[in-house]
């Protein structure tokens, strides 16, 4: 069945999210946060994603706002600077920032010359999807920014993956998913999408019970999958 749908995941697919601790270890003042910065960067989103599971696990959804202050407070902590109130309020206005991959608009562009139904299916809440989106300026290339808010549960829930059929009207089968991450590109895969891992870091492959589909460095091949 052909594809009608391309559905992306927003942190770190879309928007570049080493991008906040990168401007601010460039700003001036902050020399020994520029020497830190790649770590904190790495702990920052990967305690952001950890906590999202165990949350899921827990039964204790919240917003991802709350786990995104919580994953920086873990990293800041585990480099000495968790007393630096002005670099963690510096850091959570820049993520409300986040710069898109350099070549999303030209992708996305060219997914809607095709005819393609775009949009982001995101751990993140409506009010933070819609600043990322805004700061991108990337939203009349999207046809709606569906969150996870909506049914109370992280990826990769299989009820957070039910948004993209009901939104659309859509089969499994005729949706393309995108992720930089490899277990939710195959969580997807496992509930029928047809996905792609976009791994921009060359990592392995998870060990999980579905693979993704397809295998990508960055973006600007997605069109040639449609």
């Amino acid at each position: 069945m052909p594809i009608t749908t391309c559905i992306f995941d927003a942190y770190g697919t879309l928007f570049d999210v080493a991008a906040a601790a990168r401007i601010a270890a460039a700003e001036p003042g902050r020399e020994s946060f520029a020497k830190s910065w790649p770590q904190i960067a790495q702990n920052w989103r990967l305690k952001q994603l950890q906590y999202t599971w165990l949350r899921a696990v827990m039964g204790q959804h919240c917003d991802f706002w709350d786990v995104t202050q919580d994953g920086l407070d873990w990293a800041l902590e585990a480099e000495g600077l968790d007393g630096d109130a002005e670099l963690r309020a510096r850091l959570l206005q820049l993520y409300w920032e986040l710069e898109a991959y350099p070549e999303v608009p030209a992708m996305l562009a060219k997914l809607k010359d095709k005819g393609l139904n775009t949009a982001i299916l995101s751990n993140g809440s409506p009010k933070m999807l819609d600043g990322a989106v805004q700061s991108a300026g990337i939203g009349a290339l999207l046809d709606d920014v569906l969150s996870v808010e909506s049914v109370g549960i992280f990826k990769p829930a299989d009820a957070v993956y039910d948004l993209v059929c009901g939104r659309f009207g859509c089969v499994r089968d005729e949706v393309l998913f995108v992720s930089s991450n490899g277990w939710d590109a195959a969580a997807a895969a496992g509930y029928g999408f047809a996905t792609v891992w976009v791994n921009r870091a060359g990592e392995p492959v998870d060990r999980l019970p579905a693979r993704p589909h397809h295998f990508l460095s960055d973006l600007a091949g997605i069109p040639e999958l449609t």
